[in-house]
């Protein structure tokens, strides 16, 4: 079989954005003093094998629930084309859920080493839970993106457990203010998925699938992405007011206009097919928002 209809189930383009949380968290550590290159290394791995598991997994579940039809706007699913069959696919997700975990455990062993071991089982559990979590997005009978609850998860494990896990494996500590950065992390990355859910509001709407934008309806998933969005940047200014202590701590304000940008395009927005390239454009912009926030904590 040909490797790119592989490639073309990754999704490459989400890759950025699931590096963000891994960024932020590991330039927190950096500030502190606390940055080791091997949890970075292993947290950068298992992020992306996560992500592109999800990618899998929605690729397949949606095909085999139903819910990939010819009115989709975005890019060609590989098993609902036939690329690849759905038994392939499926071993494909297993294949890369044995190497995530594996890479998980390592980064647990590593960024655990020499404190108790309550830290380690609850890392173990939380591996576990995003594995589980990006596997049932579309996968399973039930599966929870179908009834609006993706954007929950997405906060969860691509928000606050990806970048404050990353500072604990790195730093072996927690700080409550730790919350702010990676909350705007978490608000980012939903706001991907609510672009993409926009993106697909009709096909979703004519195939039972209940996501947020199809709940509330498309006018009010705009002011939600606004909320997203803007919370974001909220919250990274907020928490760089009660930590301040440089100029360069505002690096992060450069990455603004390409999230107007975003913005403006969600508001505007005649045709949706209009927003099929906002997607790639928001993640790499949520990756732009992540260096800069923390190449400015390291200044």
């Amino acid at each position: 079989m040909s490797i790119k209809p592989w490639i073309s189930a990754f999704r490459l383009k989400t890759l950025p954005l699931a590096l963000s949380n891994t960024i932020i968290g590991s330039c927190l550590a950096a500030s502190d003093d606390k940055f080791r290159w091997p949890v970075f290394g292993l947290a950068a791995l298992t992020t992306i094998l996560l992500q592109i598991m999800s990618n899998m997994a929605n690729d397949y579940g949606d095909f085999v629930n139903g819910k990939d039809t010819a009115e989709r706007i975005g890019p060609k699913r590989m098993v609902q084309s036939g690329e690849i069959t759905p038994k392939t696919m499926l071993r494909g997700i297993i294949v890369i859920g044995v190497l995530c975990a594996i890479s998980g455990v390592s980064l647990i062993l590593i960024g655990t080493e020499g404190i108790d071991i309550t830290n380690i089982l609850i890392f173990a559990v939380l591996g576990i839970a995003a594995i589980v979590a990006a596997i049932k997005y579309t996968v399973g009978k039930n599966p929870y993106g179908y009834r609006g609850l993706g954007d929950i998860f997405v906060f969860i494990f691509f928000g606050l457990v990806g970048v404050i896990g990353t500072y604990f494996l790195h730093a072996q500590a927690f700080r409550w203010d730790l919350l702010l950065p990676a909350s705007a992390i978490g608000f980012l990355s939903t706001g991907v998925l609510n672009m993409n859910n926009m993106r697909d509001y009709e096909a979703d709407k004519n195939a039972g699938k209940k996501t947020i934008v199809v709940t509330i309806g498309p006018q009010k998933a705009a002011l939600y992405h606004l909320t997203l969005v803007g919370g974001a940047a909220l919250l990274a200014i907020v928490y760089t007011l009660v930590n301040y202590k440089s100029p360069g701590q505002w690096f992060f304000v450069l990455s603004f206009p390409i999230l107007f940008l975003n913005l403006k395009k969600v508001f505007t927005y005649k045709d949706a097919v209009e927003l099929y390239p906002e997607l790639p454009r928001l993640s790499l912009a949520s990756l732009a928002f992540a260096l800069t926030f923390g190449i400015g904590l390291i200044l």
